[in-house]
């Protein structure tokens, strides 16, 4: 079995594959019109986000049996074409959902408490201990929305700090902490995005969800940056219904999450002390990155092995 890998991916995904006796090629520096002209040849392919696996792609794989995703999100992927032609598409959310956990936590506790303000204070000789004065994660009421891998790794994390949890999940039933969108937004003070970008979420938190939040909220985003309409979330920021924002993902993305368009809302969120911003690394450490390979490597083999 011949396997492309399009992206880079820790070598123990590389390694494990090769000792079950498969080929592995290397076309991380191939552009996607290169990659259509040999792709026909090969029975699997490992992906980041480089560029979209379409239609037109999917054709001119004559013999792929799967696409992996080294990662959580598969927007990128034409999952309902690729199963039509019964290939499967698999990710590897369980590899990073720890690492987006507390990552989440992190930005969070970073916001609430004023940490980087009052880094970049003292860096300056200035000294404000009643303007930083922070507020306390215990006694608040946390909406997670999307509680699949992350979003349940993070109310596991956040068990400990005497919270209150509610989870909204249109999928799942008979969970833990499960509640509704109506009363998340009633009752949160923090609201953390969990959810895959699809037709359904982009653009989920917008001006009328902000407008139907009962009370002022901090929200966190690690999920994709389309599912904030960032002009609603900035209106919700001056009007103070938004107290901050926790941002690791961004509208303004490219394809391959490598870039940043420039524009007046990002330049609106990088000047104001109510946001705590990461360039799309929730998910990007050292630990997930191994977690992945060895989640992708038994995935593929299992497959493979059942067919």
């Amino acid at each position: 079995m011949k396997i492309i890998f399009i992206d880079t991916t820790h070598p123990k995904l590389i390694g494990d594959l090769k000792s079950r006796g498969f080929i592995c090629d290397q076309a991380h520096g191939k552009s996607k019109s290169e990659i259509l002209k040999i792709i026909k040849n090969y029975d699997g392919l490992v992906i980041r986000s480089r560029f979209k696996i379409d239609k037109i792609f999917i054709n001119a794989a004559k013999k792929l049996k799967f696409i992996a995703r080294a990662g959580s999100g598969t927007e990128n992927i034409d999952i309902k074409y690729a199963d039509k032609k019964n290939i499967k598409c698999f990710n590897a959310a369980e590899g990073n959902r720890q690492a987006v956990a507390e990552h989440a936590l992190a930005m969070i506790l970073n916001l609430i408490n004023n940490i980087r303000v009052s880094d970049l204070e003292i860096r300056k000789g200035l000294w404000n201990r009643e303007k930083n004065r922070g507020f306390e994660l215990s006694g608040k009421t946390i909406g997670i929305i999307g509680f699949g891998n992350t979003g349940s790794s993070f109310a596991k994390i956040l068990e400990n700090f005497n919270v209150k949890i509610l989870a909204y999940d249109k999928y799942k039933k008979n969970y833990k902490f499960q509640s509704n969108l109506d009363e998340i937004l009633e009752f949160s003070d923090i609201i953390s995005l969990h959810i895959p970008l699809t037709e359904e979420t982009k653009y989920l938190v917008n001006e009328n969800f902000i407008d139907k939040a009962k009370k002022p909220f901090y929200i966190i985003n690690t999920s994709r940056g389309q599912c904030i309409e960032t002009k609603a979330l900035i209106k919700g920021l001056k009007d103070q219904k938004i107290l901050g924002a926790c941002l690791d993902v961004f509208e303004q993305e490219k394809n391959s999450f490598e870039k940043i368009g420039e524009n007046a809302d990002l330049k609106y969120l990088i000047e104001s002390n109510k946001t705590i911003l990461t360039p799309h690394i929730a998910g990007w450490t050292f630990e997930s990155n191994y977690k992945i390979a060895e989640t992708l490597s038994k995935k593929i083999i299992n497959l493979i092995e059942k067919s």
